[in-house]
């Protein structure tokens, strides 16, 4: 119980939380405006479309070394005057990273399953592409967002590779669960390890389970 209760237990598990939430909410933000953006025909559309599914067949590695190119000392964190690398933001933007796709692939099927009836309906009343996509287009489309949302979450929750190599392991600043028990484990400490093991399973347990419930009725 004294394990269950120490900080060294219970950082790496709020700092997960802290950055699968706020990687969740940014990625819904984003997928909602790719979809947008991906509803209209315009030159290239599919490389953009297949640069924003990218990181989901890329190794989380490649990820994290692309966002150090790019966020570095050497990248944009020279123009920025500040590079996120090893820092809580560097966490987050790497799990944003490889929510996203999951985000924007959920919420298109969702979408791309909205009877065009009521959307011709719509456009005979006057309503704009805006008003049509936010109004009825989203709303009929809520279980395949809350997919969505929960795919994005496990997503992020269980973000390794790139965070590692792009945010590292600092207990207490970006230490999130999987990269705790890489290295609970590579320092022997298994009942430790064992412990964020059994939550990250309950945890997404929990979510998968939720998510097979509301795909049935997309």
């Amino acid at each position: 119980m004294a394990l269950l209760l120490s900080d060294a237990f219970l950082s790496p598990i709020l700092i997960s939380l802290k950055v699968s939430l706020i990687a969740t909410l940014i990625s819904l933000i984003i997928g909602i405006f790719f979809v947008f953006l991906m509803d209209a025909s315009f030159p290239g559309k599919s490389i953009v479309e297949t640069l924003i599914m990218l990181p989901m067949v890329l190794p989380p590695t490649v990820v994290g070394f692309l966002l150090l190119f790019a966020f570095g000392r050497q990248g944009l964190g020279t123009v920025l005057g500040f590079s996120p690398v090893f820092t809580i933001y560097a966490a987050v933007m790497a799990a944003t990273v490889v929510a996203v796709p999951l985000m924007y692939q959920s919420l298109k099927i969702g979408i791309d399953n909205v009877t065009t009836d009521i959307i011709d309906a719509a456009k005979v009343d006057g309503a704009g592409t805006w008003t049509i996509f936010s109004r009825i287009v989203l709303p009929l489309s809520r279980n395949a967002l809350l997919t969505g949302v929960l795919f994005a979450f496990a997503r992020a929750l269980g973000e390794f590779g790139a965070t590692l190599i792009f945010a590292g392991n600092i207990p207490g600043v970006t230490q999130t669960m999987p990269t705790a028990i890489y290295i609970a484990i590579d320092n022997n400490e298994l009942q430790l390890a064992g412990a964020w093991v059994i939550l990250m399973v309950a945890l997404s347990f929990i979510l998968m389970l939720l998510i097979q419930n509301l795909k049935k009725r997309i």
